[in-house]
Order: structure tokens, then sequence, then C-alpha cells
């Protein structure tokens, strides 16, 4: 049986994945840093997610406490984090030493933040970079990378590994399927 995919797309294919899921995975410590932040300075635990509300919502996204416009912001902050996150596995791949892929991560986490939050987001929605507490969403950017550089910790488990395992099987010679080595 031949197999349409190349062997050099399936493993682009789980750096994409794996650089999702651990921009997912960032994003949600990112999000429960800030949270516990806003808390601390005695606001709602939802300020971030009502600020990235604004730009669907106006301002009359920011309000205290969790609303409905607070899913918009919360989701807007997953995806746009987690595309970076698989941006950044598909940019970066397994090219860097673990050490120097955190230095990397970090250092490409901190110019987002100041690019989104300087730049893209004074033209997009002016609320955000008026309103944002600077100090915990840097520190949030730098736990958001961190948590990215662990990407490939997550290339060879769950469907990923499971579809490569497939597409390995389907490859081998004589087209017989194999199971693959625990």
């Amino acid at each position: 049986m031949e197999v349409s995919i190349p062997k050099a797309a399936a493993g682009r294919f789980s750096v994409w994945l794996a650089g999702l899921q651990a921009g997912m995975l960032a994003a949600l410590w990112m999000l429960a840093w800030l949270g516990s932040t806003s808390v601390w300075q005695r606001r709602s635990f939802w300020t971030a997610e009502n600020l990235l509300a604004s730009t669907f919502y106006g301002g009359s996204a920011v309000r205290q406490g969790f609303s409905t416009s607070t899913v918009s912001g919360l989701a807007l902050y997953l995806l746009v984090y987690s595309v970076l996150g698989c941006l950044f596995a598909a940019a970066v791949r397994l090219k860097l030493a673990p050490m120097r892929l955190l230095l990397v991560s970090i250092g490409v986490a901190l110019g987002w933040y100041y690019l989104s939050f300087h730049v893209l987001w004074k033209s997009l929605s002016p609320l955000i970079p008026l309103l944002h507490a600077v100090r915990p969403t840097i520190l949030g950017h730098v736990i958001y990378g961190a948590v990215v550089a662990r990407f490939p910790r997550y290339l060879h488990t769950g469907f990923a590994g499971a579809a490569e395992a497939a597409l390995m099987a389907a490859s081998a010679p004589g087209g017989e399927e194999t199971t693959p080595a625990p």
C-alpha cells in the first residue's frame, strides 16, 4: 500500500501539532497568572479576557466579573497564542538545545508582547494597551515562553504519535501492518 504523505511532511505536521498544543497550554498558564494577579490587585479574575473582548464589544466589555463577552476574549487569547506556539515550533523545530530553546522561546514571547501590545493593539483596540497591567503581562509572557519551549515533549504522544505510527506501519515493506515498539 502506497502512502501519499511523505515522512518529512508527517514530521512537520507533528511539530505543528506539538506547537499548537504547547501554545494552548502556555496560554492557559499565562491566563491563570494574569487572573491571579488581577485578583491580587483587587480586580476581577477575568480582567485580561474582558479587556481583549473589547476588540469585539468595545468599552462595554471592560467590566467586573465574567460575562458573555468574556468568552470571546478568552477565545481570542487561546486562538492567537495557540497559533503563535504553532508558528514558533514550525520555525524552530528541533534545531536548538533545550536551554537555548527556552531562552529563544522566552525572547520570542517578550518580542510578541512588545509587538502586539505596543503596535498591533494600539490600532486594532486602543483600550488594550491603555488598560492592561504591564508588569504582570510581561511576566505572563515569560511564563508563556517557558511553557511553549516544552513543545518537543508533545511530539510523539497522543493522536500525532498514533498517526505517525500508522503511517510508518502502512509504509512497511510488503505493505504488512506492523505494531510499533512500545
